[in-house]
């Protein structure tokens, strides 16, 4: 059986080989309107109520859309609805339907789609990761957790075919971000119903997006065609197909020799950085995007807070930069700079090896003596590879503690963080809405991607009261006061840089706009 760096090498020479093997002929360095994409890694999921991983909703974002979108400011204009009427006491949205928007099949969007798609992502028996954002809607909550068993008791109310009414239980500063996100888009019930389990297959998926599924060869390729139902704007591209390399020294071959029209940061190698960053069409810039370690504190030493804090502390964030060259901003803190009026720098726990070694010694582990074999995960790839090993090298400096690393693939790194973590993982989270609650929220009791199972009641109080105030002072300070619960009074993450992303793409591709969700939208992306 290849293992994956065989397979890649194979794969890479297979895309590089002329077409057959008319090696006389001149390679075209571009397929007119197709743009070729590496995702990376496959696809945990093409169900937007069970994806939570980016590499899914790469492609989600581009064969859906909701009742609105984002443009590349990240503001949320109208897309399946043309406008909407909010209540005074912001508790009320009532959304106005596009009577023209369809579905790749031709059936009309209508907003019992809407409906559906939401009951079914808080349906319990769907055990949607993603289920807790919909909590801010009346009952949703009680729904999801068994304890309202009629869907007719939530604040979702179709009133015509073309209008769709949602009460909220509170007012919610950033509603409307939530309904661009892709765990707010609509579902066909025939087709769920129809097909089971394999209703995200190509040849039965039906989407309202710019573009729809047309092939899915799995661990190499995903084509999405033209949608021609869809009009907001009509697509540019015929094609567009994501590749499925997780090497990054191959993808980045790929892009070197013309076979990929546009790369970021997951295709570009370490070793590679010095060149890239000398290529003039090479760019860097910061997202709303943070990596960090995850402590499963269910599991010994790390039920203790202070074994927590003590490798927090033992952490020197310098060094990952250092590492990786790629211009991150090293943070103890959690929420981005992005998101400037909630960015509080100070709020973590800064490298401080004295401190650290004191209160492992504190924990009963004098100079690391006696302490347990313990593991750290992360998905195989060169980067994560480093982030582990420089993170392993300064536990081994500060407490002569040796913490055992094993890197796993995508999907199984998932599945495990799901079913059960280790004592360590490096995982990163990018923002699913401009909002800090997209980072505050991820470590709820009720949150599914939680991976370290930490709860704390107080937390989840100072977040809900955050998101349903309008007040920006107040959100500030809410959010002052749980960061220091979650990074320095319980320490359930230890938080390690802020991303960026370097972005190559070639001249004949145009439109391909950056913003800092790093979502990808190719709807007026032309290759000509």
């Amino acid at each position: 059986m290849l293992t994956r760096r065989q397979f890649n090498k194979l794969l890479l020479s297979s895309i590089l080989l002329p077409s057959f093997g008319c090696t006389n002929l001149k390679k075209k360095k571009y397929i007119q309107g197709v743009l070729r994409l590496n995702l990376g890694f496959e696809p945990d999921s093409l169900d937007w109520s069970k994806a939570t991983d980016s590499y899914s909703f790469d492609v989600i974002t581009n064969i859906m859309t909701g009742l609105t979108k984002y443009d590349n400011d990240l503001k949320s204009v109208p897309s399946i609805a043309k406008n909407w009427d909010v209540s005074k006491d912001g508790k009320v949205y009532r959304f106005y339907l596009d009577k023209g928007a369809k579905w790749s099949d031709g059936r009309s969007v209508l907003a019992g789609d809407f409906a559906y798609g939401w009951e079914r992502l808080l349906r319990p028996s769907t055990g949607a990761p993603y289920a807790y954002l919909m909590y801010p809607i009346k009952n949703a909550y009680l729904y999801n957790t068994g304890k309202l068993e009629n869907p007719k008791g939530l604040g979702i109310r179709v009133l015509q075919d073309d209008v769709i009414e949602v009460e909220l239980e509170k007012p919610l500063a950033f509603f409307l971000n939530l309904t661009s996100w892709g765990v707010f888009f609509p579902h066909r019930k025939d087709i769920i119903e129809k097909y089971g389990d394999d209703w995200t297959e190509p040849k039965n998926i039906v989407s309202c997006g710019p573009f729809k599924l047309d092939q899915w060869q799995h661990e190499y390729k995903i084509s999405l065609i033209k949608n021609s139902f869809y009009k907001n704007p009509e697509p540019k591209l015929q094609e567009i197909r994501y590749f499925i390399v997780s090497e990054q020294s191959s993808a980045f071959a790929l892009y070197s020799n013309d076979e990929l029209d546009f790369i970021d940061s997951r295709s570009i190698p370490i070793s590679e950085i010095e060149t890239i960053n000398n290529m003039k069409e090479a760019e860097t810039y910061p997202l709303l995007r943070a990596t960090y370690v995850g402590f499963n504190i269910t599991k010994p030493p790390f039920d203790n807070h202070l074994v927590r804090k003590a490798f927090s502390h033992a952490l020197d964030r310098n060094v990952f930069p250092k590492v990786l060259h790629r211009g991150e901003l090293p943070s103890s803190t959690w929420i981005p700079p992005g998101l400037k009026d909630f960015y509080e720098p100070t709020i973590g726990c800064g490298y401080n090896p004295t401190l650290a070694k004191e209160l492992l010694e504190k924990a009963g582990y004098p100079n690391g003596k006696n302490f347990p074999d313990v593991t750290m995960i992360f998905p195989t790839r060169e980067d994560t590879k480093l982030i582990a090993e420089a993170a392993q090298a300064l536990w081994k400096k500060v407490f002569n503690i040796e913490v055992n690393l094993v890197n796993m693939e995508w999907k199984v790194y998932l599945n495990t963080l799901q079913e059960d973590p280790p004592h360590l993982f490096r995982m990163s989270w990018g923002a699913d809405y401009p909002d800090p609650d997209t980072f505050m929220t991820l470590f709820t009791s009720t949150s599914g991607n939680n991976h370290g199972k930490w709860r704390n009641k107080h937390y989840d109080d100072l977040i809900l009261k955050a998101a349903s105030t309008l007040s920006l002072k107040e959100r500030q300070l809410l959010y002052q006061k749980a960061q220091k619960l979650l990074l320095e009074e319980e320490v359930a993450i230890a938080p390690l840089f802020f991303n960026t992303q370097i972005l190559l793409k070639k001249p004949w591709v145009s439109n391909l706009n950056f913003n800092a969700m790093d979502l990808v939208f190719c709807d007026e992306v032309s290759v000509d």
